[in-house]
């Protein structure tokens, strides 16, 4: 099976995290990457160093959109430039916040253009990313089934119907995998003040965040269910929740951290 075409504008963080995990998928799309400073292709892709370097016979299926937002409107309008006619039936699927279906599509060179909005998380690197994906109305409906199906290449996949539905996605799980790393962090840091070594810490803590994601992706059982599952009445974790539970620890700061990101993604987006 032969993916599509892939030119990918930016191999950074989180254009790395997606490059590493369609090159290692089952199905590898073909990838093309322009990119200033990457140093050596993931898999069997190609790199240019900018769009000028590209040929001009390139016919992306989809030109993924991976470079800081400021940088995206002029990249956009060099591509087309540079390859005219070649970029006429291919989509946007841009993996940035703060840049608007329309306004990419404009800068495309035609308002009409097909533009797909994902926000992936990091994760992705490993092919467990969590991906809230957003299809302009413009988008053939074979272009919705071969997007789903690359960012299905990198984990789970949510179809939301409203673009602004995004920066709830951005609060959710876009961000969120830096908010696991801080508890792994926590949890590590509190071992060795209790007497543990580091490197028990660590791997203790790392160990149990991956068993329970683990549990919560494999297992149908609400996470409120798993919870309870683990909670004997007045044992050591109902005595550590009664801490974490408490209206002021947790619950309140899980809902302004998600309220401060959309806070934050209404303000990138024009």
């Amino acid at each position: 099976m032969s993916g599509p075409t892939l030119l990918l504008l930016g191999c950074g963080k989180m254009g790395g995290a997606l490059a590493k995990g369609w090159v290692d998928a089952k199905h590898p799309p073909r990838l093309i990457i322009i990119d200033r400073k990457l140093q050596n292709a993931p898999g069997n892709s190609v790199i240019y160093r900018q769009v000028s370097d590209l040929p001009k016979d390139t016919r992306p299926d989809f030109v993924v959109l991976a470079i800081k937002p400021a940088a995206s409107e002029a990249m956009l309008r060099e591509l087309s430039q540079h390859l005219g006619s070649n970029l006429e039936n291919s989509a946007l699927l841009s993996v940035m916040a703060g840049k608007n279906c329309a306004t990419l599509a404009k800068a495309s060179g035609r308002d009409d253009r097909a533009v797909i909005r994902t926000m992936p998380n990091t994760p992705a690197s490993v092919g467990a990313g969590a991906t809230g994906i957003y299809f302009s109305p413009q988008v053939t409906q074979s272009q919705k089934q071969l997007a789903t199906e690359l960012m299905e290449q990198v984990g789970d996949v949510v179809i939301v119907p409203h673009e602004d539905d995004l920066r709830s996605v951005i609060a959710v799980s876009g961000s969120s995998p830096a908010y696991v790393f801080l508890l792994a962090e926590l949890l590590e840091k509190a071992g060795t003040e209790l007497g543990l070594d580091q490197n028990a810490s660590r791997k203790l803590a790392r160990s149990v965040i991956y068993g329970a994601g683990k549990m919560l992706h494999d297992l149908d059982d609400d996470a409120s269910v798993l919870r309870n599952n683990v909670t004997s009445p007045n044992g050591t974790t109902a005595a550590a929740l009664k801490v974490l539970m408490t209206e002021e620890n947790w619950p309140q700061s899980v809902r302004k951290a998600s309220q401060e990101a959309v806070r934050r993604a209404k303000e990138l987006d024009d």
